[in-house]
C-alpha cells in the first residue's frame, strides 16, 4: 500500500502545510497570554460588565480583572520558552 506522500509524488502533488496543526499549535498557544491580558485591561476599564459576574462589596479576589490577570500568568509558559530559546541563541553567538 502506498503512502499518502509516495502515490502523490509520481503525480506532481505536494502536501502544502505538513507541518500546518504543529504550527497553528504553537501560534495558538502564543496568543492565549496577550488575549487575557487584554481582555484584563478592558474589564478593569470597563467596570459595568463586572457588576454582573460579582456581588458588591464581595472579596477582592472576585470577579474579572483578577480572573483574567491570573488567565494570563498561568498563560505565559509558551513565551518564556520562546524567549529562553531566543536568549540562548544570542548567547551561544560570537561578539562582533
Amino acid at each position: 500500500m502506498f503512502r499518502l506522500t509516495e502515490s502523490n509524488e509520481g503525480a506532481g502533488v505536494h502536501l502544502a502545510a505538513p507541518n500546518l496543526p504543529l504550527t497553528a499549535s504553537r501560534w495558538l498557544a502564543l496568543a492565549a497570554a496577550p488575549s487575557f491580558a487584554l481582555m484584563t485591561g478592558l474589564s478593569a476599564y470597563g467596570a459595568a460588565g463586572d457588576m454582573i459576574c460579582s456581588a458588591q462589596g464581595g472579596s477582592m479576589l472576585g470577579g474579572m480583572v483578577p480572573m483574567y490577570l491570573l488567565m494570563s500568568l498561568f498563560h505565559c509558559g509558551p513565551w518564556l520558552r520562546l524567549l529562553a530559546r531566543e536568549a540562548g541563541a544570542h548567547a551561544g553567538a560570537k561578539p562582533r
